[in-house]
């Protein structure tokens, strides 16, 4: 069996980075697509990733100057460049700037994913080297890290729940209304949003060095969860 990975998509390409992250996803893989370099500082989990895959021609700062700033900061992350840009100096480049692999669009899924398990025999999970990661009990919804423990309502661990399971940890807005709302047949995108920020409010609560936004909004969709939290048994 594949070593199951936290893998981060930077691709601008809406309909490319979903189909990315769902097939990664679909692998057993902990997946998040983000838009943009810029999205990436926003990412609750920087020091949790263990494999990127980055687009060279993104908006804002471009893929290779994000390649050679992770691979400065996080070393041991792996990284592949997946680029339109195919000339041998461009490869050149993305090696330079510290990329572990570079594929050309349209790269197929089946050659991606076996780049990823190529790098991941170097790549060891983060959440091996460092067990800090929040747990979820869903019996008695409790959100535990170390010794410190916040209790969930059912509405709360039931969005928790849907977002883990969901590809990329992402749900849409219609989806989660029907979760939260299964009980209470006048929930409202209001009662959905107040939800959300309590929840966010006890995320941090519990860990302290989560993002301050681990649950983030995306425009005319959803929310997308930002955080890393495994499910006991």
């Amino acid at each position: 069996m594949a070593t199951q990975l936290n893998i981060v998509v930077v691709e601008d390409h809406d309909a490319l980075r979903d189909v990315t992250v769902t097939a990664l996803a679909s692998k057993g893989h902990h997946v998040t697509g983000l838009e943009s370099a810029e999205a990436l500082y926003e990412h609750a989990d920087l020091q949790c990733i263990d494999l990127m895959i980055i687009d060279i021609n993104l908006p804002g700062e471009n893929g290779l100057t994000l390649t050679h700033r992770i691979r400065q900061i996080h070393p041991n992350v792996g990284i592949i460049i997946v680029s339109a840009n195919n000339l041998a100096e461009h490869k050149m480049q993305g090696y330079d700037q510290g990329a572990d692999i570079y594929l050309t669009k349209p790269a197929a899924l089946e050659e991606l994913n076996s780049a990823i398990n190529a790098l991941s025999r170097r790549v060891k999970p983060r959440q091996e080297q460092n067990p800090a990661c929040l747990t979820l009990h869903p019996r008695t919804r409790q959100l535990i890290l170390h010794q410190t423990s916040i209790s969930l309502n059912a509405q709360e661990a039931a969005v928790v729940l849907a977002l883990l399971r969901a590809p990329g940890q992402r749900l849409e807005t219609w989806q989660l209304l029907e979760i939260a709302g299964r009980e209470h047949p006048d929930y409202s995108k209001a009662s959905l949003e107040v939800l959300i920020v309590r929840l966010r409010k006890k995320l941090m609560q519990v860990n302290m060095q989560a993002d301050l936004n681990p649950i983030q909004a995306i425009r005319s969709y959803g929310y997308q969860l930002c955080t890393n939290i495994t499910i006991a048994d």
